[in-house]
C-alpha cells in the first residue's frame, strides 16, 4: 500500500523540506507494528515499577527530545524518525492510561473521545494543506500535522485495544487475532479501489491496537489471560527487534544517511 499525492505547487516552496517520513514497505509495516508493541509494554513496566507522574513525566521528556532531533533533520533519516515513533508509542500508552486511570474515563468513553480528537486533526490537516498524504510531508507545517496525528492515532488505538481486551473480555489473544483480521480490511479495500490515503491512516490506526494486543498477552500474567513473560522482557525483545530492522532499512536505502 502505498501512498502518493502531494500537490506540484510545493515543489519550490521556499520553506520545503526533503522528504521526512519512510517509504511505505512491508518493511515499514513490521517497524510499525513492533514499536507499537515494544511502547505497550515499556510504558507498562514503567509505571509499575516507577511513580506514574514520573513515568509520564520521563516519556514526555523522550518524545519531546525524539520530536526535536526529527524536526531538526532535513531528511529521513531512519533511526532518528524510528526513535520518534517509539517514543510516541511510549507516550500515547501513558496519555490513554492516564485518561482512564486517573480520571476514570472509561474506555468506550475515552476511544470516542480520541476518535474525535483525531477526526479534528485530520479536518484541520486537510482544510490547510489539501492532502493528508504521508509523502506530502515536505514542509514543517505538514510535519507538524503529521506528528499531530501520529499521536493521536497511537492514543486511540491504546484506548480501542483496551476497550476489546477489557470492556468487551475478549482478551489480549482474541484482541489480537481480531485485530489481525481488522488490519486485512483497508488493504483488500485499497485494491477494490478505495482511496490510498484512507486505506493507509485506517491501517495505520489499526497497527496500535494489534501490537499492544499482542504485547500484552505475551508480558501479563496467566491470570488475566497472558503467558506471564513479563513487560520487561518483553519490551527489551521488541526493542532489539526493532534496532535489527532500523539497521537493515538504514542499509538497505542508499538515499538515507546512517
Amino acid at each position: 500500500m502505498s501512498v502518493s499525492g502531494d500537490s506540484p505547487r510545493y515543489a519550490d516552496h521556499p520553506k520545503t523540506i526533503l522528504r521526512k517520513v519512510p517509504e511505505v514497505t512491508a518493511y515499514f509495516w513490521m517497524t510499525k507494528i513492533l514499536t507499537t508493541a515494544m511502547g505497550e509494554s515499556t510504558s507498562d513496566y514503567l509505571v509499575h515499577r516507577l511513580d506514574p507522574v514520573l513515568a509520564v513525566g520521563l516519556g514526555a521528556i523522550g518524545l519531546a527530545i525524539s520530536l526535536v532531533m526529527q524536526f531538526r533533520v532535513r531528511r529521513y533519516v531512519p533511526w532518528i524518525y524510528w526513535l520518534a515513533v517509539a517514543m510516541v508509542a511510549v507516550f500515547g500508552t501513558m496519555a490513554a492510561d492516564v485518561i482512564h486511570i486517573k480520571f476514570r474515563v472509561s474506555y468506550v468513553e475515552s476511544t470516542t473521545f480520541l476518535t474525535s480528537v483525531l477526526a479534528i486533526v485530520f479536518v484541520s490537516w486537510f482544510a490547510t494543506e489539501r492532502t493528508l498524504s504521508i509523502h506530502s510531508i515536505t514542509t514543517p507545517r505538514r510535519e507538524v500535522f503529521y506528528w499531530l496525528t501520529v499521536v493521536a492515532t497511537f492514543a486511540l488505538g491504546t484506548a480501542a485495544g483496551d476497550m476489546t481486551a477489557m470492556t468487551m473480555h475478549l482478551g489480549y489473544l482474541v484482541s489480537g487475532l481480531l485485530f489481525v483480521g481488522l488490519i486485512a480490511v483497508p488493504g483488500v479495500a485499497y485494491r477494490l479501489g478505495l482511496n490510498e490515503v484512507v486505506a493507509f491512516w485506517f491501517a495505520y490506526i489499526l497497527t496500535r491496537p494489534l501490537g499492544a494486543s499482542f504485547a500484552d498477552w505475551l508480558g501479563k500474567p496467566h491470570l488475566v489471560g497472558g503467558l506471564a513473560l513479563g513487560d520487561g522482557p518483553v519490551s527489551l525483545g521488541f526493542a532489539i527487534l526493532i534496532v535489527v530492522l532500523v539497521r537493515y532499512l538504514t542499509v538497505a536505502d542508499p538515499s538515507t544517511p546512517p
